[in-house]
């Protein structure tokens, strides 16, 4: 059975332990999916995520020639093994201007970015498209650079849909700006290499961009002549089980025990810092800053700040969150509309929250009847939010199954019995049914 499209969380009524494994890291997955893609052999991506984001993926390499084979993962349902053999910088398929080759990205900016530079490599035209948010969502920077390269883009506004024209390598300089996303730097660095570019990055901070380093490090690491390259877990949708501990441990004084295991050491991730960052006695510090401290988890931060921590009190101010309002939903409206509803005081100036933590209550109407928690289509709120149903009773989430991006099996996480879950009761939130393991699944 399908996950109801509205479920209730049921809070947390007594401590428990669990050691939690998660799904591997989007950003890794798919930036590994496009270097196994250009190399030369083949490479075994091991613990790689499998959702709907890497998905999209391995379905444009596919569509664009690419021998990509998928093998179950028995450490964890939603990571698999992708063996993919590298052309060597070629990209086999290829369409015309009459009828150029369509790959379809949805929602998935690495998907959408990442490709945009590859298929520049190929000898044809290629059309991208995806779900209307990703038409929303900025390509200017992206575009612009692929030009200056020599490359042919033709897109309305500077967004998706886009058709491009791929020439194969074109050795060229290029300036592109990471201001909106550090992603149109990541797409360029995967196919530097292969495509003779040299990229000059630029905005704040550009040298010190956690994901552009990210792209960096790994293209000097991975086994450009094939090999295997281990996936690690996801540091951001781990926060949200750190986040769990902290919240037990700030409601029955007790230790935080619920743990995220094989948790990433590399420091590709910014947010494998999350799990310090959350600790019960630390958790949270006055002012976060979105662009240099933490990336997605910020969210999840923001989250919990609005409770109300008895060693730590006062409020929580988070900055540099422009970033956040041209993902997957307005991320900075959204978090602090859907706060307001559990009666959090949330202040918006610039592209900085101020949060106060306080006692939430039931989500309610003006009129004092029960209202639900709008996810907008957007795997981290519905995340964030089901974290603050540990806490805070009433929390009911819309279409839950927006997980299934990054995280498809989140739910029958919180749900799963201890030692490998929570033990969250979990209910179909029309009917009041509690919901079984099968039922959990985002799909």
């Amino acid at each position: 059975m399908p996950l109801p499209d509205l479920i209730e969380i049921i809070p947390l009524s007594a401590p428990v332990h669990a050691e939690i494994t998660v799904p591997g890291s989007k950003s890794i997955t798919n930036r590994a999916l496009v270097l196994a893609a250009l190399a030369d052999g083949e490479v075994t991506l091991a613990g790689a995520l499998w959702s709907e984001d890497t998905q999209v993926m391995v379905d444009c390499l596919q569509r664009l020639g690419f021998d990509v084979r998928v093998e179950l993962d028995a450490n964890e349902f939603c990571n698999r093994t992708i063996t993919v053999r590298g052309r060597g910088g070629k990209i086999p398929n290829a369409g015309t201007a009459e009828q150029p080759l369509e790959l379809i990205v949805g929602n998935a900016g690495t998907a959408a970015r990442f490709l945009a530079a590859m298929v520049c490599l190929g000898r044809g035209v290629y059309r991208l498209s995806g779900v209307p948010r990703m038409h929303e969502r900025p390509q200017a920077a992206l575009f612009s650079a692929l030009r200056e390269l020599g490359y042919r883009v033709d897109a309305a506004n500077d967004k998706l849909p886009a058709v491009i024209h791929g020439t194969g390598p074109r050795p060229a300089k290029c300036r592109v700006s990471i201001e909106q996303s550090s992603q149109f730097a990541s797409a360029l660095l995967l196919c530097a290499e292969r495509g003779g570019w040299q990229i000059e990055i630029l905005g704040e901070n550009a040298d010190e961009s956690p994901y552009v380093a990210m792209t960096a490090e790994m293209v000097k690491v991975f086994p450009e002549m094939g090999g295997n390259f281990q996936i690690e877990p996801d540091a951001s949708s781990g926060s949200y089980f750190w986040s769990a501990g902290t919240l037990q441990a700030w409601e029955f004084q007790a230790k935080r025990r619920i743990s995220v295991l094989h948790w990433p050491t590399s420091n590709w991730q910014i947010d494998s810092q999350f799990r310090d960052y959350s600790k019960p006695d630390v958790a949270f510090i006055p002012e976060t800053s979105r662009r240099s401290l933490l990336g997605d988890s910020v969210m999840t931060a923001i989250i919990m700040a609005s409770l109300e921590p008895k060693n730590n009190p006062g409020p929580k101010r988070f900055t540099d969150l422009g970033r956040l309002r041209v993902q997957e939903c307005e991320r900075v409206v959204a978090l602090k509309t859907e706060l307001k509803k559990c009666g959090a005081i949330v202040i918006e100036t610039g592209d900085t929250l101020e949060v106060f933590p306080s006692m939430l209550n039931q989500p309610k109407n003006p009129d004092g009847s029960p209202t639900e928690i709008e996810t907008y289509d957007d795997h981290r709120m519905a995340m964030c939010f089901a974290v603050l149903g540990l806490r805070v009773r009433g929390i009911k989430l819309r279409n839950p199954s927006c997980v299934k991006k990054t995280f498809p099996n989140f739910f029958q996480k919180l749900a799963g019995r201890q030692m490998h879950g929570l033990g969250v009761t979990i209910l179909d939130g029309h009917t009041g049914r509690k919901l079984l393991h099968d039922e959990l699944f985002a799909e």
